[in-house]
């Protein structure tokens, strides 16, 4: 590698560690003929596929317009992000495992949807009603029962279970049904 003060083609290492969560190699340089010390960074470059829109135009995948939807999805919503930047490695992880040379920017946007439905459901919708262009209140009430709908079989399998739950499932039982406390017997309005 060329040194970046003198231009001399001759450096060597004289420290690699990982780095980047072990993503990365950073190894420390000197160069051999003016003796500075400079830092580089060496990754793997993955292959990712270009992305192929809906109007029929091809774009190469761009990680950062990826991170960049999902925040803006999840602004100011409980999520850190640590868990935003794992959720974006697995998307890149399920494009590489593909195999494919291209992908539609709809199965995408579909990856980008399921992360979110686990990270949040609030930014869950946020991202369907731009991504999937809500028309009226109708389909956004199908989206926020498609959610609901699993949340239910879970409580149904809750109850099945052989724990007793802790809280009562909502909507069970009669409207207005409060724990009956039963005291003993007193004496009556006659003295009993």
């Amino acid at each position: 590698m060329y040194c970046p003060f003198c231009g001399h083609e001759e450096t060597k290492v004289i420290d690699s560690r990982l780095a980047g969560e072990g993503r990365q190699i950073r190894r420390r340089r000197e160069c051999l003929s003016c003796g500075e010390r400079f830092t580089t960074f060496e990754t793997a470059e993955l292959i990712m596929p270009m992305v192929v829109k809906s109007d029929r135009v091809r774009e190469p995948f761009d990680e950062a317009k990826l991170r960049g939807g999902m925040v803006k999805a999840l602004e100011k919503r409980p999520v850190g992000s640590d868990a935003i930047e794992a959720a974006v490695n697995r998307i890149c992880h399920k494009l590489r495992s593909m195999g494919e040379r291209e992908v539609q920017s709809r199965a995408v946007g579909e990856l980008v949807m399921d992360e979110l439905r686990h990270l949040d459901e609030v930014a869950y919708v946020r991202f369907a009603s731009v991504y999937r262009s809500f028309q009226d209140l109708d389909a956004f009430n199908t989206e926020i029962e498609k959610l609901r709908h699993p949340r239910r079989r879970d409580e149904r399998a809750a109850a099945r279970s052989d724990q007793l739950p802790l809280l009562p499932a909502a909507g069970s039982g009669a409207a207005g049904d409060e724990p009956v406390v039963t005291y003993p017997a007193g004496p009556d309005k006659t003295g009993k």
